[in-house]
């Protein structure tokens, strides 16, 4: 194993201990040893005066090393990791003979910015990124951060970040008092020498952050702050208790001193570790970290190419979302509609996109104005031969698309990407009237495309590797999370959810009210409930898409009416004020009363009412029938290969879908329910209520062999992907 942790001793007597852990110098064991040995070395030896820490490859340290995390997690115990925060940072850095300065370069976050609060000064070089998210992963700082950071930059500002896990730039950190001093780069080390010796000599006063107390506000009005924060994370975090944790940690500290609320840290922390929902969170990070790795495509040696400049076809909500998406990231557009009045209203969406970042104050007119200029309109494919990527993104008509791509490869360079934003049809019928199929690939964004994060890659049998490469990087480049998915009807995110909504209508037959429905589907952890959603894609898209599914897979699949009635009446949703809900001109919804008779209409045609009486669920139960067929669909996915993993699909779940982080994804949540268990439920309800709960084979099997669904799969040759 390369040092971690190497030493420096200048003519000055300043010993300079680096930290070497690229990418982001993470604190894994090695490197937490390496500090302990380094520290100790320059307390014990003479001619050293002070230390200075800092960190090789551009950056001090982006935190601890989560994959030791995980390993603590498999073992069910973190021992090895109890004695840090006070060992190393209180014993050995904070309270050690010699006193200590961070010189922090490019960020320093979680367990970095603990080690550097733990050092008697901190300097910084410009726009430095600072902060603790620790509590996007369940757990809570675990090195002295719940009570260093508050003693540096007060109470308020301190518990924003933590519970917000909102990290800060070295400038606001000077004003807040985290940050002493902000120097140029090339001379941060130089000025860290010289604070050093400055504390070593007592010309500078060595403060421990620890024993500070000027920055806490008074007990009453710390413990005030404390309630307001405990109430805001109540109400947006409902179903975890780690912010909770982490303000029971702070409390201590402001109630009995630094020290014992050091001991209360420590404490909380191990016990969140092993929690199900830091274990579920850590799963999601590395799982989101992993799409980007493609079995069979990115470990081929491949570099993408540039793509400098891509053609948007459609200036509809979704095309106008991609070209916006691209535009922000510096990407030049060509955008291309049938007539001008359409090209006009694609332009006004992008300039209103971006328009809405200036008015939040994240844009500057005049950057606004300059990627306004990236965007050129046209009405004819003249100009096509001169970009490196198309992306179709007309509505859903298999003939009209197969023309575009008809014209695309006329006019295209023959190495030009050709790209289809279609969530629902067959990739190789879009290209059925081309010579191109190996460069032809789904791009399928979801709405609003500049918002929301995820960008499902679908291939075919015929898309090359180059090509999957090339939009891997795109995706990346316009900070979209990538998951390749194999061509099915539905692909993966839309398959996999088709189930969603017809369990919950189902549930509406059977007697359960849909009101309800969403309000237990929302407490679960959904953005919104199944109708709610229905109602803002529209129902249109709902009807449309529900008969492709019924037409797919008719064993499968519940074809209540209500969807159908709500449609022939033309209450299509949020954008016709009135679908399941009713909404004001702010776009606010609320119950309608008139729904009642639309789902009397449909339960007589469903006629399933059991013995003619609504069905009495807890509210447990209906988040079973509603989610469980979604992992059933899952096991069905991940059977045929259509994604590589199952945390692909929990990455998918939780970016487009809006599964709670914190269950893990849909294929995680399903497991750590157990796989046994949702099978025994399935076959009940399949038998009161028909084929559309019938476990699948897949999920039969691993029940019975008591395997998880995200297990590998053996000697099972790949299908789809």
């Amino acid at each position: 194993m390369a040092t971690r942790v190497t030493t420096e001793v200048g003519h000055d007597e300043v010993m300079i201990v680096t930290m070497h852990n690229p990418p982001v110098n993470a604190l894994a064991p090695a490197v937490l040893k390496g500090l302990k040995e380094a520290f100790d070395e320059a307390h014990h030896r003479k001619d050293v005066k002070a230390i200075v820490v800092t960190g090789a490859n551009g950056r001090f340290s982006g935190g601890f090393d989560i994959s030791a995390i995980v390993q603590q997690q498999e073992r069910g115990e973190i021992a090895s990791l109890g004695d840090v925060s006070t060992d190393l940072m209180i014993k050995t850095v904070e309270s050690g003979p010699k006193p200590a300065v961070a010189a922090i370069e490019g960020l320093a976050l979680g367990g970095g910015l603990e080690l550097a609060m733990s050092c008697h000064a901190r300097l910084s070089a410009p726009k430095a990124q600072l902060g603790l998210p620790e509590l996007t992963l369940g757990i809570i700082p675990g090195f002295g951060g719940t009570q260093r950071l508050p003693r540096l930059t007060g109470l308020a500002k301190a518990v924003e970040m933590m519970l917000l896990s909102k990290p800060i730039k070295a400038e606001e950190g000077k004003e807040l008092g985290l940050i002493d001093e902000i120097v140029p780069l090339n001379q941060l080390l130089s000025a860290a020498r010289k604070v050093a010796l400055d504390l070593a000599s007592g010309r500078r006063p060595l403060v421990k952050s620890l024993e500070r107390s000027d920055k806490i506000e008074e007990l009453d009005d710390a413990l005030e702050i404390i309630k307001f924060a405990r109430k805001q994370a109540r109400a947006t975090a409902p179903n975890v208790n780690h912010p909770q944790a982490c303000l029971d940690a702070v409390e201590a500290g402001v109630r009995h001193g630094g020290y014992e609320g050091n001991r209360k840290e420590a404490e909380v922390f191990k016990e969140l570790v092993l929690s199900d929902t830091s274990k579920a969170l850590t799963h999601v990070f590395f799982a989101q970290r992993a799409t980007t790795k493609v079995a069979g495509v990115t470990d081929k040696g491949l570099k993408p190419r540039p793509i400098r400049s891509v053609a948007i076809i459609g200036g509809g909500l979704m095309g106008s979302g991609i070209a916006t998406a691209l535009v922000l990231a510096g990407i030049p557009v060509l955008l291309k509609e049938v007539n001008q009045d359409f090209l006009q209203a694609g332009v006004d969406r992008i300039a209103a996109n971006l328009k809405s970042r200036v008015k939040k104050g994240s844009m500057t007119e005049d950057k606004y104005n300059k990627t306004m200029q990236l965007v050129k309109p046209t009405l004819e494919y003249k100009d096509f031969n001169g970009v490196d990527a198309v992306i179709e993104a007309v509505i859903e008509d298999i003939g009209l698309k197969q023309n575009i791509f008809a014209d695309l490869e006329k006019y295209c360079s023959p190495q030009a990407l050709l790209a289809t934003n279609t969530s629902t049809i067959d990739i190789n019928l879009v290209g059925k009237k081309t010579n191109a199929q190996d460069r032809i690939i789904g791009a399928h964004f979801f709405s609003p495309a500049h918002v929301m994060p995820l960008l499902e890659i679908v291939r075919t049998d015929r898309t090359s590797n180059q090509a999957i490469v090339d939009l891997l990087t795109l995706g990346k480049t316009i900070k979209k999370t990538p998951v390749v998915v194999g061509n099915c009807t539905g692909f993966a995110v839309n398959r996999v959810f088709f189930p969603y909504t017809m369990a919950a209508s189902l549930l509406v037959d059977l007697g359960v009210d849909p009101y309800r429905i969403d309000k237990v589907i929302k407490s679960f952890g959904m953005p919104m409930g199944p109708f709610r959603l229905a109602d803002l894609v529209g129902m249109q898209v709902a009807y449309l898409t529900g008969k492709q599914y019924l037409a797919e897979w008719p064993d499968r699949t519940y074809g209540s009416k209500m969807i159908q009635l709500l449609f022939d009446d033309k209450r299509f949703g949020e954008r016709t004020k009135k679908g399941f809900y009713v909404y004001d001109d702010k776009r606010k919804n609320k119950p309608d009363p008139e729904l009642q008779k639309y789902v009397e209409q449909s339960r007589k045609a469903a006629g399933i009412m059991p013995e003619g009486r609504p069905l009495q669920v807890s509210d447990q139960e209906i988040v079973e029938m509603i989610f469980f067929p979604v992992v059933n669909e899952a096991s069905r996915v991940l059977q045929e290969q259509i994604v590589q993993s199952g945390g692909d699909l929990d990455i998918a779940s939780v970016l487009s879908m809006g599964f709670p982080p914190y269950r893990g994804g849909v294929v995680w949540w399903g497991d750590s329910i157990g796989v046994k268990y949702v099978h025994e439920k399935l076959s009940k309800w399949s038998q009161l209520y028909g084929g559309f709960f019938k476990p699948s084979a897949f999920l039969a099997e691993r029940a019975s062999k008591g395997v998880k669904l995200a297990a590998p799969l053996e000697d099972s040759p790949r299908s789809r992907l």
